[in-house]
């Protein structure tokens, strides 16, 4: 057991560690053989932990989704109508990613790997399971026709705008806050309006078009 806590300890210090070096001197100029210095860590046994610094960002990115859920989900509330369920998602995720939006743009990089499409679609499911809660939720409930595959279309919008989040060079990324605070009452409301028969429709295309792209 005592072995197990060291290696925690060791893993954690080490990712606290490049963290550190990632915010103060770039991504690209840190080395492993920085990072394993400035924790006072053998570079041979940095590496027996991550690969290199690559993994050690993937596990940040991998903890910081965590944080997400773990913030959003006491937010999403039964009884809320799905624009206030939303916006609770979206505001925790910019609350938990401000302090490493200097990382976005590798975090991208990151979640679009090859080599990481399996923890990529962990992640995908565990984000998508969070969107279903708020789906499910909500009052009034969506109309049956689009539920089962509501969620999944709010976390392909999701992405959409944590996209525009990296690339938000505004003070505080006051943009991504306000594009937040639109868009999750506008998504409640184009749910709402597909009871009408033109919105339907048009959802109903975009569900096929989904529901194309999952097969192989």
């Amino acid at each position: 057991m005592a072995v197990t806590a060291k290696s925690e300890q060791t893993r954690r210090l080490l990712i606290d560690t490049a963290l550190r070096l990632f915010a103060s001197q770039g991504y690209e100029k840190t080395t492993m053989r920085a990072i394993a210095s400035e924790a006072d860590v053998s570079v041979g046994n940095a590496y027996y932990y991550f690969r290199s610094k690559d993994d050690l960002l993937h596990e940040l990115y991998r903890s910081l989704q965590d944080e997400h859920r773990s913030l959003a989900l006491p937010q999403i509330r039964e009884g809320h109508n799905l624009g206030e369920n939303l916006l609770a998602v979206l505001t925790a995720g910019l609350e938990t990613m401000a302090p490493y939006h200097g990382l976005g743009v590798h975090f991208l990089r990151d979640a679009i790997a090859p080599h990481r499409s399996g923890a990529a679609a962990v992640g995908r499911g565990k984000s998508i399971a969070m969107f279903r809660l708020a789906v499910a939720s909500a009052r009034p409930q969506p109309p049956l026709a689009l539920r089962n595959d509501l969620p999944e279309l709010l976390w392909l919008v999701h992405m959409g705008f944590t996209f525009f989040w990296v690339y938000d060079r505004s003070p505080g990324q006051r943009r991504s806050h306000r594009l937040a605070a639109n868009l999750a009452p506008l998504m409640a409301k184009l749910v709402i309006l597909s009871r009408l028969p033109v919105v339907r429709s048009l959802l109903e295309d975009v569900i096929r078009l989904l529901r194309s792209a999952r097969r192989d």
